[in-house]
């Protein structure tokens, strides 16, 4: 079943090294990581205007802060049906244009409705991406580096996140009067642009391929991206399956998506990067908000990279189980520090010994979790539930958060360790290892 004519997705403008072409196409889907960081923590830097703007109370400021997040939850829901039809690089392109539009009309909002209208949608391309971006980094990853490159996904969220916060603090210096907010949420546009661009310069998942029986395609892009003789066999020869993802088949990979993915939200972390700077001025420190929020982005950049030098060595659960120990104690002390029982400029070190694990922990695993668990072909309906998991709770906390926190501030960090030290316990006592385990065997791995 050799091909005549090689195929159009490896023209002659792809890269000619296998190794090169493999590295090209994760880190353009990785590029999508970057997208959904920068446009969910970009959020921190216009609470103030958008409340002072919209004259909201801060229930409203809950909700117009999570209105991007109520979109993430449809795109994780529905896209993963539409990345197993078309392929996940296909619909990726299309989400590349949502965030496009989505930016530019976000910057150009004419009331609070418009604004929260394309903040949804823009949402709707954060929780697809969430979706297929990983799902097609693991299909073209060799299993013994699939922890690590499914891995920069979670990283180019990370930088997406310090570009969100150094774009602020320099967007911010230049004293742009009242449409500051407007260009700190515009730019964005800029590196969506360079993401669509770049998604018609790499192949479709050889994996999605077999599915759909093009054998002699999915072949040629194995060649292309360096597979071994052996592992291309493996993936010819692997069974297909019927495509349905079901509860009595698969309960143990969608629980265990769905917890990974709860427990993530409950750690509290997108509460406290949607409102960092909120949190900073309740602690009353002396340094700016911005300069603070930019000190967690750089931790979190370091130790998502430490996340991703360990996970294919000492494995995903051990991360995880090392990752909530340390969370657990760095919240508490956080959120003794604001209800006054500890000194107070102790919540910016408790904020960084969090991210150190949180990142290389939680952070580092979920998506490489998520996208691995499932068989191929359910992978990337079955990612949609972790993510949905992932978008509906980070929905709920980041409604919920400012008003528990003008209550209280030190209680929701608290309720954030009790929950890390119940995450503990469930890792513990659930959760398989899946180091190194091929995406093929993955099923009989579950059944086990």
């Amino acid at each position: 079943m050799t091909p005549t004519t090689r195929p159009p997705h490896t023209s002659a403008a792809t890269p000619s090294s296998p190794h090169t072409v493999l590295i090209a196409s994760v880190a353009t889907a990785a590029l999508a990581g970057l997208l959904f960081g920068f446009d969910t923590a970009v959020i921190a830097g216009v609470t103030g205007a958008l409340k002072a703007k919209f004259a909201l109370s801060e229930a409203w400021l809950g909700f117009t802060v999570s209105s991007a997040l109520w979109g993430t939850l449809i795109g994780a829901m529905f896209v993963g049906t539409l990345g197993d039809r078309y392929g996940s690089r296909n619909v990726l392109r299309m989400l590349a244009f949502l965030y496009i539009i989505t930016a530019l009309g976000c910057a150009l909002a004419w009331d609070w409705y418009s604004f929260i209208g394309f903040r949804f949608i823009i949402g709707i391309a954060i929780g697809g991406s969430s979706v297929l971006a990983p799902a097609y980094i693991a299909e073209l990853a060799p299993p013994a580096q699939r922890g690590k490159m499914v891995g920069g996904f979670q990283f180019a969220v990370i930088l997406g996140i310090l570009l969100a916060y150094v774009s602020n603090a320099v967007i911010g210096a230049l004293d742009l009067g009242d449409s500051e907010w407007r260009w700190k949420l515009g730019i964005v546009a800029l590196p969506s642009l360079v993401f669509f661009a770049l998604l018609f310069r790499i192949p479709n998942s050889p994996r999605w391929l077999l599915t759909k029986g093009r054998d002699a395609e999915a072949r040629d892009v194995l060649a292309t991206i360096g597979m071994s003789p052996d592992v291309a066999k493996a993936e010819l020869d692997a069974p297909k399956g019927d495509g349905r993802l079901s509860w009595t088949r698969h309960r143990k990979p969608i629980t265990l998506a769905f917890l990974v993915a709860m427990f993530n939200q409950f750690s509290g972390i997108n509460a406290f990067l949607y409102y960092l700077n909120d949190i900073f001025k309740a602690s009353g420190g002396s340094l700016s908000p911005d300069l603070q929020a930019v000190m967690i982005g750089v931790a979190n950049m370091v130790f998502t990279l430490l996340g991703m030098l360990l996970i294919d060595r000492i494995g995903r659960r051990t991360l995880l189980l090392w990752g909530s120990a340390g969370m657990t104690a760095a919240l508490t002390v956080g959120g003794l520090a604001l209800l006054g029982v500890l000194p107070s400029w102790l919540l910016l070190p408790s904020l960084i010994v969090f991210i150190m694990f949180f990142a290389p922990g939680s952070g580092a695993v979920i998506w490489v979790y998520i996208s691995e668990v499932f068989p191929q072909n359910v992978r990337a309906r079955g990612s949609s539930i972790g993510s949905s998991s992932h978008w509906g709770w980070n929905a709920v906390i980041a409604q919920a958060f400012p008003i528990a926190a003008a209550w209280s501030a030190g209680v929701p960090f608290l309720v954030f360790a009790a929950m890390m030290a119940v995450q503990f316990v469930t890792v513990l006592l659930y959760f398989p290892e899946t180091k190194g385990v091929a995406l093929e065997d993955m099923d009989a791995h579950m059944a086990r």
